[in-house]
């Protein structure tokens, strides 16, 4: 055979073989890589933080109303706006906020006697709703009660909206936190040490919806004012963390 030829295959024969080496040297470090991908997914802890912040409330969410009972319909539903314009009109010249009609029924009303049902009148109700000043909260009911109100429903106690968005941030910053706290001490318990976070889930922040309370309604006395007390609102909050180690 032509030597130059012979020579002309062995260079070939090294170039093949060289190939191959590489082609497996990339395949085996892929493979490596990818399993350390594998293992690096699977070790990861997952963890649910939560934060609470307390602040003062400092409103007070009013519901009152206008009740009226009567003969017919049209007298009584007549009175009833009577009533409630005059109750509208001293809120609307008060710093009252958020202040909106959530109620306005006309029933009859029936009496039973001998297993018989007579209808005796009927029932007209109006509602309202606002937030006002807890300081002057007190103050303003007696004045809606004296200027035509006949119930008051209830009261509930709320923080600025200012307040409560400061308060949210604060309590998201705590999960986190929590979290953090929580996943360090599950790892150094196991001689293990907290890596990245993979993923973030926040799971909200919000402030419950007020509860009202149970208010009587009583006539206003000279010198005297319905004392009206707030208290306190609580943000919770709770964030999960997927964190390597």
């Amino acid at each position: 055979m032509n030597p130059i030829l012979r020579s002309r295959d062995r260079i070939n024969f090294r170039s093949l073989l060289t190939a191959l080496c590489l082609t497996l040297t990339i395949v085996s470090f892929t493979g490596l890589g990818e399993a350390r991908a594998q293992e690096q997914r699977l070790r990861t802890l997952t963890v649910t933080g939560r934060g609470i912040e307390v602040i003062p409330t400092t409103q007070t969410q009013v519901r009152l109303g206008v009740e009226v009972q009567g003969k017919t319909a049209a007298e009584v539903q007549q009175e009833a706006a009577r009533r409630s314009s005059a109750v509208v009109e001293l809120l609307r010249s008060r710093p009252v906020e958020k202040l909106e009609t959530t109620g306005i029924t006309l029933n009859p009303t029936y009496s039973y006697e001998n297993n018989q049902q007579r209808l005796t009148g009927y029932t007209a109700t109006n509602t309202v709703t606002f937030r006002i000043n807890t300081q002057s909260a007190g103050t303003l009911l007696d004045d809606a009660v004296n200027a035509g109100a006949t119930r008051i429903d209830g009261v509930s106690f709320v923080a600025v909206e200012s307040a409560i968005e400061s308060a949210r941030k604060q309590a998201l910053r705590k999960a986190t936190q929590d979290a953090q706290s929580q996943a360090d001490a599950v790892l150094s318990s196991i001689n293990l040490k907290r890596g990245e976070i993979l993923s973030i889930q926040v799971n909200g922040a919000s402030a419950p919806p007020p509860v009202y309370r149970q208010f009587a309604t009583r006539a206003a006395v000279a010198d005297a004012t319905t004392p009206v007390v707030g208290g306190e609102q609580q943000i919770e909050a709770s964030v999960t963390l997927q964190i390597s180690y």
